[in-house]
């Protein structure tokens, strides 16, 4: 979508704003991330070493700097959103490629690497996008649909990186659907037990 040049002007001072937000939140979370791998260390470089810690401390590194490098790009100037959202969407999904090789490698240690996998997917699907609307970008610098889905997927990184993150570091996790089978399953041994 391409619009007249007074609402480009405002939209490119709103984005700048935000751009000018993210990318200070970037370089924020990337420092705590870097504060959790050290604590993390044994975890992670250890000669025993679980590959699921390794992909999941990678994904949040992966997630938080393609918001960073986006963000920092975005306000060198308009035109650089589009061709770093190409790049560091390329650089996202040969990460995630040898993200998912890694896990199913590991498939039969882990029971958790399904859903590693699936947050994987998840994690390539934003990074299809992004190049998706990269590509729109250098094509049309003026388009601004493009432009806030980009803004939007940075956000979006934010998001998987910190989940990434919060699971890194162990916190704990309370998903609907588990807690809805563990309740149903608690019952159900309740109830056998009773007869």
């Amino acid at each position: 979508m391409t619009t007249a040049p007074g609402t480009m002007r405002r939209m490119t001072e709103s984005l700048r704003d935000f751009f000018v937000a993210t990318a200070g939140v970037a370089g924020a979370l990337i420092g705590l991330l870097f504060v959790a791998i050290s604590v993390a260390q044994d975890r992670l470089t250890s000669e025993h070493a679980d590959p699921v810690h390794q992909v999941r401390a990678s994904a949040a590194l992966t997630a938080f700097t393609n918001a960073l490098t986006i963000s920092l790009f975005a306000l060198i100037s308009n035109s650089g959103i589009g061709w770093a959202s190409v790049s560091v969407g390329i650089v996202g999904v040969l990460f995630i490629a040898g993200s998912l090789i890694s896990l199913l490698r590991e498939r039969q240690a882990h029971q958790t690497a399904l859903r590693d996998a699936t947050f994987l997917i998840g994690q390539l699907v934003v990074f299809g996008l992004q190049l998706r609307y990269g590509l729109r970008l250098v094509a049309n610098a003026h388009d601004t649909d493009a432009a806030q889905a980009i803004a939007t997927l940075v956000v979006v990184c934010f998001l998987l990186g910190i989940a990434r993150s919060w699971e890194l570091v162990g916190g704990p996790s309370f998903s609907f659907l588990g807690q809805s089978f563990a309740f149903l399953r608690e019952r159900r041994d309740g109830s056998q037990s009773d007869d």
